[in-house]
């Protein structure tokens, strides 16, 4: 049986090295892209001067998604988030390697997660699924269909990007990988 595929998808209060993770939501699905469970969708705590010292690409989306309120009302920390989510993974997932993160640029995911939250990652295989490779390459190799890919609502909210992700993987799936 194949590795199940572990969707992972983070807001974060930007892109830098000093930035926080702000969100973290995951979904576990087999390989043929059912759902296999839903795991937590958390809202991290960081104070009011975190996110007030976010670029401004984030203090419009956040704060317009209503994540910035959340997240500064919110009394998870990023350890507890790493605990919940890990436990999560472990109860779908309990043998090491065997869950492979996937995600829409998901390598940049993994920078927090490992800086963040490396027990995440320390369960996880080394491999990653990521949709914007496939998105790239078929923008490249097969533009019609990259061209009647489904549009995504670019929310912002980690839940609602990891659906939108799955279902772009499987649009591409049956579209490309025929």
């Amino acid at each position: 049986m194949a590795p199940s595929l572990v969707w992972i998808d983070c807001e974060m209060t930007g892109l830098e090295a000093t930035d926080k993770l702000i969100e973290i939501a995951v979904i576990i699905t087999d390989d043929e892209l059912n759902i296999v469970a839903e795991g937590p969708n958390l809202i991290i705590h960081q104070p009011k001067g975190v996110m007030d010292s976010m670029n401004q690409w984030c203090i419009e989306h956040h704060g317009a998604s209503g994540l910035t309120a959340a997240v500064i009302d919110s009394k998870v920390s990023t350890d507890q988030a790493c605990t919940q989510v890990l436990e999560f993974i472990k109860k779908h997932i309990p043998e090491p390697r065997r869950g492979i993160l996937s995600g829409n640029s998901v390598h940049a995911d993994k920078v927090f997660l490992e800086r963040e939250m490396r027990p995440i990652v320390d369960h996880l295989h080394y491999r990653i699924v990521d949709v914007s490779t496939v998105k790239e390459l078929s923008r490249r190799w097969y533009p019609k269909e990259f061209k009647q890919a489904p549009q995504k609502k670019e929310a912002h909210r980690a839940l609602d990007d990891i659906k939108e992700s799955i279902k772009e993987l499987e649009y591409y799936r049956n579209a490309v990988f025929k």
